[in-house]
């Protein structure tokens, strides 16, 4: 499983519906959300900022990551961000490609 970086930023509908329930509520949802899509929540932070969340968790695959962030966006009272995030052995194995590339105007 690949691990995410999910940014959160409610509107204004979001932001009353987070008032009603609570943060706890909102962060118990999305775990659900997640476990049911066969993934691991590992962390959940709300901030101050331009974003008003911050997850990490596991997610099975691309193709599951795309339709967690479809459902939540198509909600309207959030506008959600995923970010895949590469360990540094991913790095590692990158590093040791060969890519051929010419630069513009070399």
């Amino acid at each position: 499983m690949a691990l995410y970086l999910l940014q959160a930023t409610y509107t204004a509908e979001g932001t009353k519906g987070l008032l009603k329930e609570g943060g706890s509520k909102r962060r118990a949802q999305v775990e659900k959300m997640v476990q049911q899509a066969g993934g691991k929540l590992h962390a959940f932070y709300y901030a101050l900022g331009t974003e008003d969340v911050y997850v990490t968790c596991e997610i099975p695959d691309q193709t599951t990551a795309v339709a967690l962030s479809m459902a939540v966006n198509a909600s309207g009272a959030v506008h959600l961000k995923t970010t895949p995030l590469l360990t540094p052995e991913d790095i590692d194995a990158a590093a040791k490609k060969s890519v051929s590339y010419r630069a513009p105007g070399a």
